[in-house]
């Protein structure tokens, strides 16, 4: 039987001739954090102070000792590296076992026999990329670091939510594997589910050693119940399971996520001198699912659909980018934490950007269990990528590699070929510039969905996104496949995102900072404020802060001098803008297809476009989230004749909805009310104009108009808030006593209690002013005159009224 021995103890690091002891998996900086020997480089202005660890050749060393036991004694042993960042040397007793340009990749090599000194040479990966820049010739490139001409994450040299810290190591796992006769090399589940049968064709590849060449060998599979068997012909095998009528996996929203244990299993034909033994197995969890991507065309343009099991889906996304600029450092459980996160906020898809990495197992396992559609980039971004060698053969095997290791996850419903590269060669002034030069199209429109196509038919390949379908169409049409809509950040107010109804919104996105306690965290000692040196270098955007506050003066008179008030309104300003984006095309199904936002989280403490900052404290935005994915969504728009009401029904069942309408002024009169009863089917949509006499006037600076139904609430004012006539908010603030486990100290929770006595518009609660590890249950709210609200507050057991009155904000008339 095959036995594998974790490589993770006896490394060290050698640092100026001097060892350091060394974690594998690991990095070079985290080795250097641990010995003292850098600061945290997201501390202040640290990041700078810790260039110099990229720019430098590292070795990590350990001994390998032989075999000293009869069961350690196989005919074959292989040194197996699951993640080498990135370009690599690796030597074994002094003799050269091979060499590695590819983090994104797996590598063996056999060391049977084989003992001492195991060496693995990194060189700095600017070393590497220039010298292949140098025999590919430039390539065009939105940042100035050359992050096209590696295969390493590209964020890891700095993006603009990112810092630039170029990393070295052995960042995934490292074994030796012992085994004799046969290994099972590969194994390649397609599942498939038609007319209530779900199937599993098996396509299984087997190495042997010199000895197992003549051995007669067998493969075996289970699954929901069902067993095949089979003989290996060669060096390969094809098995068939059928399952009748499994449990069909779905979406969360739409049904339950069961999982089934996929068991293959190699075993040499026993004879009279050689018994039968088992050699490897192989297990996985499956689901049994049908996804089909609608790319069809229609008289609004050309479609972009998930149907799954037959069911079309509008995708509630979001964005994800590495957790942390070094890898090494996601657990499983950080995977957990955050997807549960983006689970709860009711998200139903997360897209892995190309910038960064194939994720760990760990995090498909979680989206498998949570019923989170994975849409998977290809890790090219942002970039005109050479297609020579020795980049082209790196990314046909990176491609394979990961391609088969990820294709047994039902989550995973889409292969991407790209982040922005088809859109920027034809916008970006690329295609003057490259004079004929390869750039990455032929990666993106012939080898990738070549490789999709031969190794794992049953999904959907699309060559990248924003990608229309065909050159016959812009890139980023939004009438045409997939769309970003990056134009409303960079230069527009928030409410131009409802000008138009793209197919599908893979990409769109607000900023704002992080929570105060990660600032002052990050931050240590400095005096905030907008422009102060440690904002400003946490601020990695183009005219970030130009951005922010061209963003709230639009809406609010924009602070001087009060970092609490700007910290606020921008978050204001973030979480309006998602929400007018998602309910804008929401409110549009099916013509619009998904929303897919600028990002779920971060991977270090910065200002940026993220829900969940860097220190996983949730912004607003989080909660406004939770709000605009709900199964039901209730939202009034602006029109062309007035206001509309949408009622959005995601849900599997009928929505019977008692609707009121309130028009009412700022000091809390109710001018008019109106009820409306409506029935909205299942997984539709119900929009309507209001009707005149409940519509506030389009010039009115004292009136708005309020729509409850089921707990949920819209609103709706004509004018800016920075020309809507705001009473002074008038509110009370009681706190009850400590409740829960631990109520006693710090741990426990409180209940707040907020009565407002006038209009108290998008009230918040900054928990973590409170203490950093407090929680509040909630965002934004809206209050009425009259109207009262109650807030739980986790981990803040010991805490005041007046402390919550000073971490409470609302807007305020200008």
């Amino acid at each position: 039987m095959k036995e594998a021995v974790q490589l993770t103890e006896g490394w060290s690091l050698d640092h100026d001739g001097a060892p350091l002891p060394a974690r594998v998996p690991g990095c070079v900086h985290t080795d250097l954090l641990t010995a003292g020997l850098i600061p945290d480089p997201y501390l202040g202005l640290n990041e700078s102070e810790v260039a110099w660890v990229g720019r430098r050749a590292w070795t990590y060393t350990r001994n390998l000792e032989p075999a000293r036991t009869a069961a350690e004694r196989h005919e074959r042993t292989d040194l197996v590296f699951d993640g080498l960042d990135t370009a690599a040397v690796i030597t074994l007793d002094g003799h050269e076992l091979g060499r590695t340009r590819n983090m994104h990749r797996r590598y063996r090599f056999d060391v049977t026999d084989r003992h001492g000194p195991l060496r693995v040479e990194f060189t700095s990966a600017y070393e590497e990329a220039e010298a292949v820049r140098a025999r590919t010739g430039e390539r065009p490139n939105v940042y100035p670091e050359p992050f096209q001409y590696i295969r390493k994450m590209a964020c890891s040299f700095g993006w603009d939510w990112g810092p630039t810290l170029v990393t070295a190591g052995m960042w995934r796992p490292v074994r030796l594997e012992r085994w004799s006769t046969a290994r099972l090399a590969e194994v390649r589940p397609l599942v498939t589910v038609r007319d209530g049968v779900g199937r599993v064709e098996l396509r299984i590849d087997i190495e042997r050693t010199e000895q197992g060449a003549g051995r007669h060998l067998e493969v075996s599979a289970q699954v929901g119940g069902v067993r095949a068997q089979g003989t290996v012909t060669g060096d390969s095998a094809v098995l068939i399971l059928d399952v009748p009528a499994p449990d069909l996996w779905w979406p969360r929203g739409y049904g339950e996520q069961p999982l089934y244990d996929l068991e293959v299993t190699l075993v040499s034909r026993g004879t009279e001198s050689a018994p039968e033994r088992h050699l490897d197995s192989w297990s996985r969890r499956i689901g049994f699912r049908d996804v089909v991507l609608d790319r069809s065309a229609d008289e609004h343009g050309t479609g972009f659909t998930f149907v799954v099991n037959g069911v079309p889906v509008f995708a509630r996304g979001v964005n994800w980018i590495p957790d942390d600029v070094l890898p090494s450092r996601i657990t499983p459980d950080r995977y957990r934490t955050r997807l549960r996160q983006a689970a709860e906020a009711g998200v139903d898809l997360v897209r892995i950007w190309g910038g960064g990495i194939y994720e760990d197992d760990a995090f498909y396992d979680v989206c498998d269990e949570l019923g989170l559609m994975v849409w998977q980039d290809f890790l090219f971004a942002c970039a005109a990528y050479p297609e020579e060698q020795p980049l082209r053969g790196e990314v046909e095997a990176e491609a394979r590699d990961n391609v088969v290791r990820l294709m047994p996850h039902p989550s995973l419903v889409l292969w991407n070929g790209n982040n922005e590269n088809l859109w920027g060669f034809r916008d970006w002034d690329w295609e003057p510039a490259l004079a004929g030069d390869s750039w990455g199209g032929g990666y993106y429109l012939d080898l990738l969905p070549r490789i999709v196509a031969e190794l794992d038919p049953t999904r959907s390949y699309t060559a990248g996104s924003p990608w229309s379908g065909s050159w016959d169409h812009h890139p980023n049409d939004p009438a045409h496949g997939t769309h970003h809509s990056w134009e409303v950040w960079n230069r527009r107010d928030y409410a131009e995102y409802r000008d138009s109804v793209p197919r599908f919104v893979s990409e769109f996105g607000w900023q704002a900072p992080p929570a105060m306690a990660t600032l002052r965290r990050a931050l240590p000692g400095e005096d905030l404020a907008p422009d102060s040196p440690g904002m400003l270098h946490h601020q990695k955007a183009e005219d970030g802060n130009g951005k922010l506050n061209r963003g709230v003066a639009r809406h609010f008179r924009l602070p001087e001098d009060d970092f609490d008030r700007w910290h606020y309104l921008t978050q204001v300003v973030q979480a309006r803008a998602i929400a007018a984006g998602i309910e804008h095309w929401r409110s549009h199904w099916p013509v619009c297809a998904g929303t897919v936002v600028w990002q779920l989280n971060d991977c270090w403490p910065v200002s940026s476009w993220a829900a969940v900052d860097g220190d996983g404290r949730l912004k607003p935005l989080y909660h406004e989230l939770r709000r605009v994915y709900a199964d039901r969504l209730l939202t009034l728009q602006p029109g062309a004749d007035g206001p509309v009401l949408a009622l959005v029904n995601q849900s599997a069942e009928p929505w019977h909805a008692s609707v009121t309408l309130r028009r009412m002024r700022a000091d809390g009169t109710v001018v008019a009310q109106q009820p409306l009863d409506l029935t909205v089917p299942a997984r539709q949509v119900h929009r309507r104009t209001v009707p005149g006499e409940s519509a506030p006037d389009a010039r009115s600076v004292k009136e708005f108009l309020v729509a409850d139904v089921d707990g949920l609430r819209a609103l709706y004012f004509p004018a800016a808030d920075k020309d809507f006539a705001y009473p002074e908010p008038r509110y009370d603030v009681a706190v009850g006593a400590p409740i829960g486990a631990g109520a006693g100290a710090d741990g426990g929770s409180v209940e707040v209690v907020v009565t407002a006595h006038t209009l108290v518009r998008d009230l918040l609660l900054q928990a973590d002013r409170l203490g950093p590890d407090a929680v509040c249950d909630s965002g934004l709210h809206t209050l009425l005159p009259g109207e009262q609200i109650r807030l739980r507050v986790n981990n803040a057991a010991q805490t005041g009224a007046n402390a919550v009155r000073a971490a409470l904000f609302c807007v305020e008339p200008a």
